[in-house]
């Protein structure tokens, strides 16, 4: 009985591991341009995900009953997933509202469907469709929201003469507040922006951030013991606070084309100390505080890809790094209830807990690393 209580501990975040990281589903991307007499609408989704049925309720397509439709939407050539998305465009346009002075506009024209070779279809592809409609004469104000059906968007608003870009996070079906021409979106109050930036933060790690939870586990194996972890944690809350807050401002920032592998690393390197090691050594602390600076880079190009609100810059940014401690505080309570509060003590604590964790740990961080690295 022991032997499967252990196995049901560990054994699904091998599977999760190795499955969830390429099929993660990020929000649409959703760009409009206000250049009189027209908008330009441009959508940068998964569009498999929308054709296949893949519910938003779900953080990979692998968890979606529909997930053999998407894989099979995924392996196909561009020319004929333009084909299959010719047939659901009028599905995806009626899913999208756009209303001009309280007025619902008609659906704005697709003019181009751009979609990637197929690639890794191991990995989401993200196709890019292209709309354009004509603005009323006199229009003061405009608003917008995208169907429950199709998840969560980042919207991005422009206006040819008013510099800078709105940008608001929407959960699925949500409104946008009223974007007032020649004046830009009636900007939220802080206590809004508080709450919506710490819960995009928490949620980046808890569901969506597998990559950052195996790092954090591997940082609680080692030791479950609160001060070895607390000194850990707090090397690596320090460091990535530092990286986002720089790359954020733009004093400093690697390509993802780099950073990503190293996170990938990092997370092996920490899994194999912990088969290696049984105690905190002196230098653990300074590693993880260098791969800290990695992981805040990580998490600046998802408030890069959202955007932060000019009102509300540092109050954004400040606020999503508190949910990312959540999320991070969360997942450390989750794993001393599942092993560290009833095992931990034990004898055989590292044998059947620590070292075969740590094991399926380091190999997805190994797996994921050679990904990244050949694209």
């Amino acid at each position: 009985m022991r032997r499967w209580v252990l196995r049901a501990f560990w054994l699904p975040w091998m599977f999760c591991a190795f499955s969830a990281v390429a099929h993660e589903i990020r929000p649409a991307v959703v760009t409009i341009s206000f250049t009189a007499p027209q908008y330009q609408v441009e959508i940068n989704t998964n569009v498999e995900a929308l054709l296949a049925g893949v519910s938003p309720k779900h953080t990979d397509t692998n968890e979606s009953p529909n997930a053999k439709r998407y894989d099979e939407l995924r392996a196909l050539a561009p020319a004929e997933l333009k084909a299959e998305l010719e047939r659901f465009m009028p599905t995806l346009l009626g899913g999208m509202a756009l209303e001009f002075d309280g007025e619902r506009a008609e659906a704005p024209q697709v003019t181009a469907v751009d979609v990637p070779a197929v690639g890794d279809v191991k990995l989401a592809r993200l196709s890019t469709i292209r709309l354009q409609g004509k603005l009323p004469a006199g229009v003061r104000e405009f608003r917008w929201s995208y169907s429950r059906d199709f998840g969560d968007n980042v919207l991005k608003l422009r206006e040819t003469g008013l510099g800078g870009e709105a940008n608001v996070w929407l959960q699925g079906g949500d409104w946008s507040d009223p974007y007032v021409f020649g004046k830009g979106m009636t900007p939220r109050t802080t206590l809004e922006v508080i709450g919506q930036y710490t819960v995009l933060g928490f949620t980046h790690i808890l569901p969506y951030g597998l990559d950052h939870i195996l790092f954090v586990l591997g940082l609680f194996l080692l030791s479950a013991r609160w001060k070895s972890l607390l000194i850990q944690v707090t090397a690596f809350t320090v460091a990535h606070s530092i990286t986002l807050a720089l790359t954020i401002y733009g004093v400093f920032s690697l390509p993802a084309s780099i950073v990503e592998p190293l996170i990938a690393l990092s997370i092996a390197y920490v899994a194999i100390e912990n088969m290696i090691t049984k105690d905190l050594h002196p230098w653990r602390p300074f590693v993880v505080f260098g791969f800290g600076l990695l992981h805040g880079m990580g998490f600046a190009g998802v408030l890069q890809e959202i955007g932060l609100p000019r009102s509300e810059f540092l109050t954004a940014l400040v606020s999503f790094n508190v949910g990312v401690e959540l999320g991070q505080l969360a997942v450390i309570a989750l794993a001393f209830l599942c092993a560290g509060l009833w095992f931990q003590q034990k004898a055989w604590y590292r044998s059947r807990i620590v070292v075969p964790a740590s094991l399926v740990i380091a190999a997805t961080g190994l797996y994921w690393t050679v990904e990244r690295v050949i694209g």
